[in-house]
C-alpha cells in the first residue's frame, strides 16, 4: 500500500457532534470549529448553480502541473436558437483552460447532445468550438437535426 502526506480527502460531514452543555467557552470553541468543517465541506463539493447571464464558480478545484494551489472553473450558459456564433464576451487572457464544452439543442420534438454525432452520416453532425470571440455552433453539411434552441454550457478555470 503506498502512502502519502499529500491526500485529498473526500468533503464529508460528520452526522454528529458533541458539544459541552455546561462550558460556554468550550461551546463557543466547538461551535468555531464545526462550522469551519460545515463550510469547507460545502464550499468543496460542485455547485450546481447554471446560468445565463454572468459566471458562477463550480466549486470545483483543479491541481494542474503538481501546484499544491487549486484553481476554481467558472460556469456560463449561453442560449441559442440556430447554428452560427454565439459571443461570449469572455477575456481569454484571463482565461488558463476550458475544463468542459458541452450542452443541448432540439429541434422542437428531439433533444440532441452537443456536441452531436450521427453515427450513420459523419456530414449530419453538429460541432460547437470555442473561440476568442464567439461560440461556433456549426451544422454538417448533409442533413443534420435542425437547431430551434439550445444552450452551450462553458466552464473555465481563470487566473483572476
Amino acid at each position: 500500500m503506498t502512502t502519502t502526506t499529500n491526500l485529498q480527502f473526500s468533503p464529508y460531514l460528520k452526522t454528529q457532534w458533541q458539544f459541552p452543555n455546561e462550558d460556554v467557552r468550550g461551546l463557543a470553541t466547538q461551535i468555531d470549529i464545526s462550522y469551519i468543517d460545515i463550510s469547507s465541506k460545502v464550499n468543496a463539493r460542485t455547485i450546481g448553480t447554471f446560468a445565463t447571464n454572468f459566471p458562477l464558480v463550480t466549486g470545483e478545484r483543479w491541481y494542474l502541473s503538481g501546484s499544491s494551489t487549486g484553481q476554481q472553473t467558472l460556469r456560463q450558459v449561453y442560449p441559442f436558437t440556430a447554428a452560427g456564433n454565439i459571443a461570449h464576451g469572455l477575456n481569454f487572457a484571463a482565461i488558463t483552460t476550458f475544463t468542459r464544452i458541452y450542452g443541448v439543442f432540439t429541434d422542437g420534438s428531439i433533444y440532441y447532445p452537443l456536441p452531436y454525432v450521427d453515427v450513420v452520416a459523419a456530414n449530419n453532425q453538429v460541432n460547437v468550438v470555442v473561440n476568442s470571440a464567439n461560440i461556433v455552433v456549426t451544422a454538417g453539411g448533409g442533413t443534420p437535426p435542425s437547431i430551434t434552441s439550445g444552450y452551450v454550457v462553458l466552464e473555465w478555470l481563470s487566473q483572476f
